[in-house]
């Protein structure tokens, strides 16, 4: 499977997904391709209208779309056990953990629950869903948990005596950090899973160089205009669209060769193309972080989401 275009995207009309963040950037085409596989396609999101707009420009282009969309709060931790009930399904066969935050300025902000902003709804939020989530994904078939990181988390390591940025805030630095966070956790959730000999595997991803300028228009979810194509066209060298940068989340969720445990990116340079398998980054290789990781953001959360082994 390289390019995911509709036509090559191999029929999955009796499979669920839901996308965290589906309802724009990269979710929202992770979510479009996913529906012309005839699966239902579940967009959660913090906002009702911001989806019902997803939902309407995705069966614009996907004639017959099942998609929906449920409320989503990742930095709200309380609220997660509800956003998993609601659901309304038997069983869900991948969920792609794709929402994100990048704040701007110089403010370290926290959610209602104390915990930094970027750190909570990029991981701790996507580690809580997970926990609620699992008996849904065990009562399918071989589901998938798919972690969207990012290739800005590849020159970052994790302080884990710092966790939540208190003692030296930079938001691009704790954004590029939060996300590391969740790749650790992919990695470690399949472990996990393994060890507990689970059917769900876990398997991470990034979409390289995703830039709005080389994004063809979605409306209202997305209008490029002719000046921002223009302004594009020297990038698109090394770098790609929202829609190209989906790819390999949505190869991670349909790939029957996809593994846990692996990393999935694109072949140019981990920037653009089409998606393949990368070696793990030198950080992603250390499982002791990974593991205390796992424990510091279970006593955060207060749950742990994989069988006991």
């Amino acid at each position: 499977m390289g390019v995911p275009a509709t036509s090559q995207i191999p029929s999955a009309a009796d499979r669920v997904y839901l996308v965290t963040g589906g309802n724009a950037g990269i979710g929202y085409f992770t979510a479009e391709q996913l529906a012309g596989t005839g699966a239902t396609v579940v967009l959660g999101s913090r906002s009702a209208e911001r989806a019902q707009a997803a939902v309407d420009a995705i069966r614009a282009r996907v004639p017959g779309a099942r998609v929906r969309t449920v409320g989503l709060d990742l930095a709200d931790l309380g609220s997660l056990r509800s956003t998993a009930d609601s659901l309304g399904v038997r069983r869900l066969d991948a969920v792609v953990h794709n929402a994100g935050v990048l704040l701007e300025g110089p403010q370290r902000r926290e959610t209602g629950d104390g915990n930094e902003v970027h750190f909570a709804t990029n991981h701790l939020g996507h580690f809580a869903l997970t926990h609620w989530l699992l008996p849904l994904l065990e009562a399918a078939p071989a589901a998938r948990v798919v972690t969207v990181g990012s290739f800005a988390a590849k020159s970052e390591r994790l302080d884990l005596n710092d966790l939540q940025s208190r003692a030296d805030y930079r938001a691009k630095r704790t954004y590029g950090r939060s996300k590391l966070a969740q790749m650790y956790f992919g990695l470690e959730l399949d472990r996990r899973l393994r060890a507990a000999g689970s059917k769900v595997s876990s398997v991470v991803v990034h979409p390289g160089g995703a830039l709005d300028s080389l994004t063809p228009s979605r409306p209202p979810v997305h209008v490029r205009t002719r000046w921002a194509s223009l302004r594009g066209s020297a990038a698109a060298l090394v770098l790609q669209g929202k829609h190209a940068g989906a790819w390999p989340a949505v190869r991670a969720v349909l790939d029957p060769l996809v593994v846990g445990g692996e990393l999935w990116g694109p072949r140019v340079f981990g920037l653009r193309g089409r998606p393949h398998r990368e070696r793990l980054w030198a950080q992603l290789e250390d499982a002791e972080t990974a593991r205390r990781l796992w424990e510091a953001s279970a006593e955060l959360t207060g749950v742990a989401p994989a069988p006991a082994v």
